[in-house]
């Protein structure tokens, strides 16, 4: 592959999310969706990205604050998508490679997709490639113009098309290969002439097709790919498409999802081979399942937390932050938070880790081989010996009782 950069476009806001927060930083399946076109990028090996900001600069910025490939741009008026690959002509006057050009509001698109764009631009020897997708429903979406022969003559905006051009199928994605230096050659001779009186990117291709460049348009998107972002109805729909691809992906390592349309995975989790997850479990954060578990139903595993192999946690328990050992049975109704549990630790039903005293979360620590009795609450700061036994319904407090009432009590300092 040619030398290749990218430029991922992140400036707006968007007016109809409604929304005070960056658009690309609105989640899909627990990650901003900005972070998955950065992934598509690297995985076909660029290793220099641009990133146009703009609206909540500072939040996208510390958000991704640990990414050292990433040159900021700030786009103060977004005057257009154009506009914005042009405030990046300082950092790309004198390159002589090829640059890649994407939205961040475009989280499907996929490694594999790009790899194809740019395989194919790069046997053509063209000066920009587009890829571009046929959808049943286009509205929204730029359109492909072609000429009798098949070849692209232009885009035209959705707001600019005419009736009859609103039923042209093939859209535009916004996916673009361009030879870098005829990209900003053709950046300079464009103009705000359009409905929204904004620098169109794609003008840049009208503009390198009339200079007599050869420019093609390859439809190598999939229609699940070239779902763009600007409403949260659209935001929910591609988080859906993202939780079909998350557990398939699972499926294929060997994890059992029992109900896939009633089951929802953070696309940070992992999970190992011959787990089963039962129907309306809810995964969330950057959570680790073992091998051999099964998970639900009902069950929330929340960020931070570890579960070893062989684990099984049943109906309505949820999991915060913390560790479990191999053999870890909690069956009913528990809440284990900030805990180290040990080996084959047993939890009855509805017994908890109180992990919170109204000022700050503390933790407990459960030695191996415990029985934690039906209803009992564990009070943090606490740790538990091997082969600890708690009755039904009592309280556990390390150190003074002082202060507790209306319960079995047990005081294990030592």
């Amino acid at each position: 592959m040619a030398e290749t950069v990218a430029i991922i476009l992140a400036a707006g806001g968007s007016t109809r999310m409604n929304t005070q927060v960056a658009k690309v930083l609105h989640e899909v399946c627990g990650r901003p969706m900005l972070a998955y076109v950065l992934d598509a990028c690297r995985e076909i090996g660029i290793s220099k990205i641009f990133v146009v900001i703009g609206f909540s600069a500072g939040e996208v910025k510390e958000r991704f604050a640990g990414d050292d490939d990433i040159v900021w741009i700030q786009q103060d008026e977004q005057l257009g998508t154009g506009h914005a690959v042009l405030r990046c002509k300082e950092h790309l006057k004198d390159f002589d490679g090829q640059t890649l050009v994407l939205c961040g509001d475009g989280p499907l698109i996929r490694a594999q997709t790009l790899k194809t764009l740019i395989e194919k631009h790069e046997s053509g020897h063209s000066a920009a490639t587009l890829g571009t997708a046929i959808l049943n429903d286009p509205s929204g979406y730029g359109r492909i113009f072609r000429d009798d022969y098949g070849n692209i003559q232009g885009i035209i905006e959705d707001s600019d098309c005419t009736p009859e051009q609103l039923k042209i199928k093939e859209i535009n994605p916004s996916n673009y290969l361009f030879d870098n230096q005829a990209l900003f050659e053709a950046l300079e001779t464009i103009k705000p002439e359009n409905v929204k009186k904004e620098y169109y990117l794609t003008d840049a291709v009208s503009s390198i097709i009339a200079t007599g460049h050869k420019v093609e348009a390859i439809t190598a998107v999939p229609p699940d790919e070239a779902v763009g972002i600007n409403s949260r109805a659209q935001l929910s729909a591609a988080s859906k498409i993202m939780q079909r691809r998350i557990q398939r992906r699972l499926m294929e390592d060997g994890v059992t999802i029992v109900d896939p349309d009633n089951t929802w995975i953070d696309a940070r989790a992992q999970i190992g081979q011959d787990t089963v997850i039962e129907p309306f479990t809810y995964i969330h954060g950057q959570v680790q399942i073992g091998q051999n578990c099964r998970i639900g139903p009902f069950a929330h595993l929340r960020h931070g937390t570890v579960l070893k192999n062989d684990v099984v946690l049943g109906v309505h328990t949820e999991v915060k932050n913390s560790t479990l050992a191999d053999g870890v049975r909690a069956r009913h109704h528990s809440y284990i938070g900030d805990a180290m549990v040990g080996r084959n630790v047993n939890f009855g039903a509805g017994s908890i880790t109180a992990n919170f005293d109204g000022e700050k979360v503390n933790k407990t620590n459960i030695g191996d081989n415990c029985y934690i009795g039906s209803g009992s609450v564990l009070i943090a700061p606490l740790e538990l010996e091997d082969g600890s036994n708690v009755s039904a319904g009592t309280v556990v407090l390390q150190g003074s009782m002082r202060g507790l009432s209306g319960k079995a009590r047990i005081d294990v300092s030592k």
